[in-house]
Formats: C-alpha cells, sequence, structure tokens
C-alpha cells in the first residue's frame, strides 16, 4: 500500500507557510540579550535606591569642607582625607578596626569547621538540633546578644564571678571596654555564617571516596587532611571572608562592649557625625572603611577563585 503524495496546490501552500514562519523572528526571543536586564531592573533599582545613591551622597558628603562656626560649607576639597592621612590616631583606629577584624575571622574558622564537619557526620534528629542551636544567634538581635555579653562580661557578671568562685581569679578581669570582650562577642555572633558556608561545601562531597581511602588503609587524620579538607577549603574561605567584611565593619557590638575607650572606624565615624558634627569627616571616615573593605575582599575572592576554579565548576 502507498500512500498518495498531496495535490501540487497543497505542497506549495505547506512551503509558502514554512518560508514566512523562517521569516518572521519569534516575539519572546527577538532581543534575548535584553531579557535578563529587564526582568532584573527591578532588583536594580532597588539596589540602586538603597545602596548607590547612599553610597555616592555620602561620598560627595565627603568632599565638602567644615568649620565650628559655619558649619558644612558648599567647598569641594580633598582636606578631610588629607587630615586623616596625616594624622597617626586614624592610622591607629583602622589598624585596630582590622586588627579585630582578622582575629575574629581565625577564631571564627576554627571554631565554625569543626562544628560544620561534625555537624554533617551527625544523624537526624540531632543534627537539627544541634544545627538550630548553632545557627540560633542569627535569630535573635544582635543588640540583643551584645547586651547579654555586657551583662556576662561585666565585673559583677556570671563569667568573673564563676572564674572567682573556683579560684581561677582573685580579682575580676576586664573584659568590658577592651578588645578581648569584642572579639568575643564578635566571634560568637559570626561563627554561624562559617558554619553554614563550610557545611555547603561538605554537603558536596561524595562519602565513597572516604570510604574508598578508608579501605585502602589510610588513617582518619589522613582521610580528614588529604581528602577532606582540599575539597572543603574553598567554603572555609568563603565563610572567612564573610565573617571579616562583617567584622571590620560592625557597629553595635564594638559600640556596646567596646565603648568610647576602644574606638573602631564605624564607631568613630557614628561619633564624627552625632557628637562633634562634623559630617564631612565621618563620611570620608565611613567612605576609606567601604573602600579598604572592598578591596581587601575583592582581591581574595579574586585568590580563591582562581586558586579552586575547578571546584567552582
Amino acid at each position: 500500500m502507498t500512500l498518495d503524495a498531496p495535490p501540487p496546490s497543497d505542497r506549495n501552500r505547506m512551503d509558502h507557510d514554512t518560508t514566512i514562519a523562517a521569516t518572521v523572528p519569534p516575539r519572546l526571543g527577538a532581543s534575548p540579550g535584553l531579557a535578563p536586564y529587564l526582568l532584573s531592573a527591578p532588583a536594580l533599582a532597588v539596589l540602586a535606591t538603597l545602596l548607590v545613591v547612599p553610597l555616592v551622597a555620602t561620598a560627595l558628603l565627603s568632599l565638602h569642607s567644615f568649620s565650628l562656626y559655619k558649619g558644612i560649607e558648599n567647598v569641594y576639597n580633598f582636606r578631610n582625607y588629607a587630615d586623616i592621612f596625616s594624622d597617626p590616631y586614624f592610622y591607629r583606629i583602622y589598624a585596630r578596626t582590622f586588627r579585630i577584624a582578622l582575629i575574629v575571622t581565625v577564631l571564627a574558622v576554627l571554631l565554625g569547621a569543626p562544628e560544620a564537619y561534625i555537624l554533617n557526620r551527625m544523624r537526624d534528629p540531632w543534627r537539627r538540633i544541634c544545627l538550630l542551636l548553632v545557627l540560633g544567634p542569627l535569630f535573635i538581635s544582635i543588640v540583643s546578644r551584645t547586651l547579654g555579653w555586657a551583662l556576662l562580661f561585666g565585673s559583677t557578671g556570671v563569667v568573673n564571678q564563676a572564674l572567682m568562685a573556683v579560684g581561677a581569679i582573685d580579682s575580676p578581669l576586664q573584659f568590658m571596654y577592651s578588645e578581648t570582650g569584642v572579639v568575643i562577642a564578635l566571634t560568637h555572633v559570626l561563627v554561624p555564617f562559617v558554619v553554614i558556608s563550610v557545611w555547603a561545601s561538605l554537603r558536596r562531597l561524595d562519602p565513597h571516596v572516604e570510604n574508598a581511602a578508608v579501605s585502602l588503609g589510610a588513617g582518619p587524620a589522613t582521610v580528614l587532611r588529604r581528602i577532606v579538607l582540599p575539597q572543603v577549603m574553598p567554603g572555609v574561605l568563603s565563610g572567612a571572608i564573610i565573617v571579616f567584611a562583617l567584622a571590620a565593619s560592625a557597629f553595635a557590638t564594638p559600640a556596646i562592649i567596646g565603648g568610647r575607650r576602644l574606638q573602631v572606624a564605624a564607631t568613630l565615624a557614628y561619633d564624627e557625625f552625632l557628637n562633634t558634627l562634623n559630617w564631612p569627616l565621618g563620611a570620608a571616615i565611613a567612605v576609606l572603611l567601604v573602600v579598604a573593605n572592598v578591596v581587601i575582599v575583592v582581591g581574595c575572592n579574586r585568590l580563591i577563585e582562581r586558586r579552586y576554579a575547578r571546584v567552582f565548576e
């Protein structure tokens, strides 16, 4: 049995429709390069309104002059930046800021990475319970958490009273208004970010690789050092970058625990804005903090991406 071919008129009509369909561009895909920008336009508008515009306004404010009698003068210059770079006091403030951020980052990694590894090895329901305990600080206001640490660190606080009760110390330790207190409080606040980052990397590991290493005679320490650690290192470094950026720009914890005796860049900018009313100088301090933070974070992120490019693929 053979199939009859369509009449010549039908074949011509089919060829004509095919030609028209091929020449008319699709309506939705007419400009494929423009579609992502149109879809992200609302998010970009919110970002520009809430982030870019305030940053630009702060940068422009930092270029104004200030005097005690005239206030903010509508004169643009770099006098505020010259004052900052010529005064050793500001060098000490920025050095303290990034020193605290670096110490907090190291402590957060040393505490958060093992926590994430232990959580990954746990089974439910203990995993969920411990994960809730680790991530609990993120569910509480940072001011409430810092005030809780202030109550613990006081001369009559729980920490000093417990140490004196067991005979470890004779007089209360000075946690308040010290770098030690600020570092401890910030570490408690920022450890969950390392746990989340490292745990995300651990979830991508194939457990059969560890089992294969054990079957070949590798001990637990060797498996951890040669198998697990190299694969989760991108997560560790990513969490470290997040912690460093948040610690360097932290305000509430240094303001409450450190007070006016222990100034960092964020609290110094706050004092210039509200106490001395020198808004241009405060804006210059904030701009330099943002620029330094961005340069450090972007530089470290580039190094991580270049070093672990295959892992991210």
